[in-house]
């Protein structure tokens, strides 16, 4: 039961492959996790039985389906902004669909979430977010204009939150991956891995759990005097 755990965590996004990595692992540190999805049902509700956890379906991009979910979710101590989508073409070929649903997910998405659930850390005067970016945000992407500018909003968010709720006792810190070997990459081709793996000065593809390593450490006590910070995992591929 959700009210023998001592910590309680949100996951956007825990479906997905870095998603799951950062839900399994919180759970190992003592998390009663909430995992959020929208269309990967089986995933989510497998991961849940698997980590006794709670698997929730709503749509981070509308923010009153986020009021409406968190009715039924205890105070969370983590919030970790993990939802995301990527679509990759030329900045002025990209359709009006996909614009809306990269920054819906991507950035609207993640600041919906914290809008709803930071109240309540703030009258507790603890709590945590961790966003979830891309090396992408930091330095930008040729044909993944809208993507990378979605993922450099995150950061920016990021920085300015941490400002804004220091004094309540609440850290903010995002994690900016590298190239993670997920399904969100299996559109690349052999060859095409290999080009990029040639770009990766540690010569090594990402793990999703090398990810959740890092959403594990800016939550925990270890990394209590860090707050506003970007996290780079990438392998060298950005410095």
């Amino acid at each position: 039961m959700v009210m023998f755990m001592s910590k309680i965590a949100l996951v956007t996004g825990g479906a997905g492959g870095i998603g799951q990595a950062v839900c399994r692992q919180l759970a190992a540190d003592g998390y009663f996790v909430y995992i959020n999805y929208f269309n990967s049902k089986y995933k989510a509700e497998s991961l849940a039985r698997e980590i006794q956890g709670t698997a929730l379906r709503f749509d981070v991009s509308d923010i009153s389906a986020v009021r409406e979910i968190s009715k039924n979710i205890e105070s969370i101590d983590l919030l970790v902004n993990n939802a995301g989508v990527s679509e990759a073409d030329l900045f002025d070929r990209m359709s009006d669909e996909k614009i809306s649903k990269i920054y819906g997910i991507n950035l609207i998405g993640t600041l919906n979430c914290s809008r709803v659930f930071l109240p309540e850390m703030i009258r507790k005067k603890s709590g945590c977010i961790i966003n979830i970016s891309s090396m992408w945000g930091q330095c930008g992407a040729s044909c993944e204009v809208d993507y990378s500018a979605s993922k450099a909003g995150v950061i920016g968010f990021t920085k300015a939150l941490a400002k804004e709720t220091a004094p309540s006792g609440i850290r903010v810190n995002c994690v900016a991956p590298g190239f993670i070997m997920t399904d969100m990459n299996k559109r690349y081709s052999w060859e095409d891995l290999e080009l990029i793996r040639e770009d990766i000065p540690l010569g090594i593809f990402g793990k999703p759990e090398h990810i959740a390593d890092a959403v594990s450490f800016l939550a925990s006590e270890k990394a209590v005097y860090i707050t506003g910070q970007i996290l780079a995992i990438n392998g060298g591929m950005v410095i």
